[in-house]
């Protein structure tokens, strides 16, 4: 009896640290970005979950792909970080192409991090997704943020989730106001080969 309900107690502190840590998530995304949408909210925490959104076979369509956004976009376009991490656990981070304009890190540098990340790991199954963004927005809906197309973007992630599909562009919104070019790279990859050069140029500023 005793061992059950030690369980139970282990269970319930589990939700609460989980609550926390979606509150936790959601304001500072909030702060950071308050042109935000739920589909915004989304697309991080799927980032964060289930990697890039593709797997990498043809590395010179990648690399024209971001050579077209590197000469389509000046600083001025771009949001001032460097990176962030995505969603709740931080598994990846977004590395914005800012770094390469800069000089801090090579292009080729941000595109082999890139492409190894999006193909190191076995990617989850989309219902074991599902489940843990059921969770996520439960949380969110208590939160009662008054987010604009609220129930239409959750009924949107709903309908691709029950499809077996889970990827989904920023919000227009989103777009419009912060202007998102950036690279998800895979947290392990990040802290050891990109981070020390982004730390090193923030200390000589």
């Amino acid at each position: 009896m005793k061992r059950i309900v030690l369980i139970t107690i282990s269970f319930l502190c589990s939700i609460v640290l989980q609550a926390q840590d979606v509150e936790a998530f959601v304001d500072k995304q909030l702060q950071a970005y308050p042109q935000l949408r739920l589909l915004d909210l989304y697309k991080s925490c799927f980032q964060d979950y289930m990697g890039a959104e593709h797997l990498v076979s043809d590395r010179q369509k990648v690399k024209a792909y971001l050579d077209d956004e590197l000469s389509t976009t000046t600083l001025a376009d771009l949001m001032p970080w460097s990176y962030e991490p995505c969603g709740i656990d931080g598994n990846y981070y977004r590395v914005s192409i800012r770094t390469i304009k800069e000089n801090v890190i090579s292009e080729d540098m941000l595109l082999d991090a890139f492409i190894r990340s999006a193909n190191s790991k076995e990617r989850p199954s989309v219902e074991s997704w599902r489940e843990r963004w059921n969770m996520i927005v439960c949380k969110i809906d208590q939160m009662q943020l008054g987010l604009p197309h609220y129930q239409q973007d959750k009924a949107f992630i709903d309908s691709i989730l029950s499809t077996g599909r889970y990827a989904i562009s920023h919000s227009p919104e989103y777009r419009e106001a912060y202007h998102p070019h950036y690279r998800i790279v895979e947290r392990v990859i990040f802290e050891r080969e990109l981070k020390p050069y982004l730390e090193a140029a923030r200390t000589v500023r």
